[in-house]
C-alpha cells in the first residue's frame, strides 16, 4: 500500500523547514513492511504545490497522502487539521503571488473534510514531550491550500499535520517519531494498519 508524505521547503526566515526535516525522519523510520512510503518536498508556492499534489493523486493514487507543514507560532505543539478551506488565500507565497480571487478550486466546495477523524486520533494518541491539538482551520496559506487541493483530488483521503519549528526541545528526530505514531494510528483508522 502506497502512502505519500510531503513537507515544505524553506520560506521567510525558516531556512530549515521543520516539516521537511520531520518527513525525512519519518522516511528513515518507516511505517512497517506493508507500507510503501514516498516523500516529496513541496515549495512554499501555491501553484507549484498544487501541480505536484495533483500529479501525486493522478499518477500514484496513494491510499493516503499526509502533508506536513510548519506552524511558526506553535511551541512544542503538533496540530492535527481536520479540513481544508477553498477561499481566503490573500497572503503572498515565497514567489510573491497568491491565487486569483484568493480561491483554490473555482468549482470546489467551501471546505472539504478529511476522511480521517482527527478528533478521534487526537483523543487516542499521546507523544512524549509534545502536545497534540485538534484544529479546523489550517491557516489560509500554502499549507491550507495544499491540504484542500489534496482532499479535492484524493476524495478526502488526505491529512494535514502542522509541526512546530525545530528547537533544542523539539528535534527533527522527535518530530519524526511523533509523525510515525500519528500516521500508524491514521492507517489503523483506514483499516490498513495491520501487519
Amino acid at each position: 500500500h502506497l502512502s505519500f508524505f510531503s513537507g515544505f521547503g524553506p520560506f521567510r526566515q525558516y531556512l530549515v523547514n521543520s516539516s521537511w526535516e520531520a518527513v525525512k525522519e519519518l522516511s528513515k523510520r518507516g511505517l512497517g513492511k506493508n507500507i510503501d512510503l514516498r516523500i516529496v518536498q513541496l515549495p512554499v508556492v501555491y501553484q507549484k504545490a498544487k501541480e505536484q499534489v495533483c500529479k501525486i493523486w493522478t499518477t500514484l493514487r496513494p491510499l493516503l497522502a499526509v502533508h506536513v507543514g510548519l506552524a511558526s507560532s506553535a511551541k512544542a505543539i503538533i496540530i492535527l487539521e481536520q479540513c481544508g478551506k477553498n477561499k481566503g488565500y490573500q497572503e503572498m507565497d515565497a514567489c510573491g503571488f497568491h491565487p486569483e480571487g484568493g480561491c483554490c478550486m473555482l468549482d470546489g466546495p467551501e471546505k472539504i473534510e478529511s476522511t480521517i477523524n482527527m478528533k478521534t486520533l487526537w483523543k487516542n494518541i499521546s507523544v512524549e514531550g509534545i502536545d497534540i491539538i485538534f484544529s479546523r482551520d489550517a491557516g489560509r496559506y500554502v499549507c491550507d491550500y495544499t491540504y484542500y487541493t489534496s482532499l479535492y483530488y484524493g476524495s478526502g483521503r488526505a491529512a494535514f499535520i502542522h509541526v512546530p519549528p525545530l528547537s533544542p526541545s523539539v528535534t527533527a528526530d522527535a518530530l519524526g517519531k511523533a509523525l510515525q505514531t500519528i500516521i500508524l494510528e491514521m492507517l489503523h483508522q483506514c483499516g490498513e494498519g495491520r501487519e
